[in-house]
């Protein structure tokens, strides 16, 4: 089967661009001593690398100060894993918490953080080898090309812009867009015509179902970046389901026609 190659190029950042990994902890792991009280306590060995390898389980920042609580409670890993709806709402519900205030106060640390020293914020976070080369490099080509990210658009930005990237030709849909991706997605088809080729890479795999949802929506191809925060449940779905395509990093930072 002969695919064509994308006239527009949409990515995710986080994930698919950018490793936030270690900004995601210490946020977390601040945001979780003021609301248990912790005071200035450190974080016991080898609570970051389980935090690590728990990230793919956040949909929304509220949760991982949750994450952090399921670990202390002694919850194991794989049932996280598995349940982590249920224990998330158990956790929540047992210590009378609420996602508001859970997310006020995750907020909070990043945006005291930022304004604080900014420059220690940013360098909390990487980028994967080899994706900026390849950024660049599609950036030079009549790609139409766009990051889809819930990430600000400011600090996407200043991140790239370390990087080197010229943004010149590069838009930007951030958290402030406070639309769901498929919406941007589809907004963008109207824009561009249904005569475009469209393909979106991401690492969350219900963000891909959700656009498979999407009746008007069939026509982009979706990739599933399985270097990002996903799960090998995620990659093993993904790898039964022929309309989503699972990539490597190998893949990503080659030609278009090495993807599928």
């Amino acid at each position: 089967m002969s695919v064509s190659l994308p006239t527009v190029l949409a990515l995710d950042f986080d994930g698919v661009l950018c490793d936030g990994l270690k900004e995601y902890f210490q946020t977390a792991w601040q945001a979780y001593r003021n609301l248990w009280h912790l005071g200035d306590q450190p974080p016991p060995e080898g609570v970051a690398e389980r935090f690590y390898r728990l990230r793919p389980v956040v949909e929304t920042g509220w949760e991982m100060p949750v994450v952090l609580r399921a670990i202390e409670l002694g919850i194991s890993d794989e049932d996280v894993l598995q349940n982590w709806g249920a224990i998330a709402q158990k956790i929540v519900q047992k210590e009378n918490l609420e996602p508001a205030r859970l997310a006020s106060e995750v907020d909070g640390v990043r945006d005291r953080w930022i304004a604080s020293n900014l420059d220690s914020w940013l360098a909390e976070h990487r980028c994967y080898p080899g994706v900026i080369d390849r950024l660049k490099i599609v950036l030079s080509n009549p790609i139409h090309t766009i990051i889809i990210s819930t990430k600000e658009k400011r600090f996407i930005e200043k991140l790239l812009h370390q990087q080197g990237v010229d943004l010149t030709h590069l838009r930007i849909y951030g958290k402030e867009m406070q639309r769901p991706k498929h919406q941007i997605l589809r907004e963008l088809m109207l824009e561009y015509g249904r005569d475009e080729v469209f393909w979106f890479v991401e690492d969350r795999l219900k963000t891909l179902q959700a656009i498979q949802k999407q009746s008007d929506l069939q026509g982009v191809l979706l990739f599933l970046a399985d270097w990002g925060y996903n799960t090998p449940t995620d990659r093993e779905v993904a790898e039964g389901d022929p309309t989503i395509h699972r990539i490597s990093i190998e893949q990503f930072s080659q030609d278009f026609d090495t993807w599928l």
